[in-house]
């Protein structure tokens, strides 16, 4: 008796891996097809990603590799993660379908609407970094060079560079999923929230600052949109307070009596 209880709970468990091996293997073999039609491409990708800094570079000066192999296996690097960022929306589909079932309908219609606006402000993100934010910061790096010091910045060390703040300007673009996150989980309240603002202003200027060449234009460039993006999270919050009230007094009344 106790064996096939043992079976019968195994089974689904059995069942559950072989599905996530085989979104998995979904995953890797897109992220491979994407990789292998971009190689073809990845120096020319790599100028591309180079383009910000080498407008603002001296005349004359050119970037430059330090590692015998770096010219080779650079751009293919990029090129590999570049796929990677590409199918990130393939990915999150396979998430979803793995978790789907398991979750309520109330759930699932909260969480999928989450995993697309969430991938949305990522890459509004990289966008608004490798746009806006990148052409003040190598300005005001190549400008602040001494004199006699020429600018050559090894091609390695500025990929991971770049990546570095496409992570960080894609993360702190989350705000507003994190804020509503945060108040679907009953961590905080959107009028808790609305009284941390001051807070929150402060804390977008410091990592601004951090995140950003030591000048007030470039640290506000950052800062404000990640104040706005808070407000926004903050007015979809209390949206969802309200609908959520809402549901709770619409559903029926069952009486304990029998």
């Amino acid at each position: 008796m106790n064996t096939n209880r043992i079976e019968e709970t195994a089974l689904p468990f059995i069942s559950h891996l072989i599905e996530l091996r085989t979104r998995l293997l979904k995953i890797v073999v897109f992220v491979i097809v994407i990789f292998l039609a971009l190689s073809a491409y990845a120096n020319e990708i790599y100028s591309f990603l180079a383009g910000p800094l080498l407008k603002h570079m001296p005349q004359n000066s050119t970037m430059i590799a330090i590692d015998v192999a770096s010219p080779f296996f650079t751009p293919f690097k990029l090129a590999l993660i570049l796929a990677v960022f590409i199918s990130v929306p393939v990915i999150l589909y396979q998430f979803w379908a793995f978790v789907a079932p398991g979750l309520y309908k109330r759930e699932k219609r909260m969480v999928f609407p989450l995993l697309i606006a969430s991938t949305f402000l990522f890459y509004l993100g990289v966008i608004f970094a490798y746009f806006v934010v990148f052409p003040l910061i190598f300005g005001f790096l190549t400008a602040a060079a001494p004199t006699g010091v020429a600018v050559m910045t090894d091609i390695t060390k500025y990929l991971d560079f770049v990546l570095t703040l496409f992570f960080a300007f894609g993360i702190c673009f989350e705000v507003p999923i994190f804020t509503i996150v945060m108040v679907w989980t009953g961590l905080v309240t959107p009028e808790s929230l609305a009284e941390k603002r001051p807070y929150v202003i402060v804390g977008a200027f410091v990592i601004g600052a951090f995140l950003t060449p030591p000048d007030a234009i470039s640290q506000t460039l950052l800062a404000v949109p990640m104040w706005m993006l808070f407000e926004i999270g903050l007015l979809f919050s209390k949206l969802f307070v309200k609908k959520s009230e809402k549901e709770s007094t619409n559903l029926p009344v069952i009486s304990d009596k029998y």
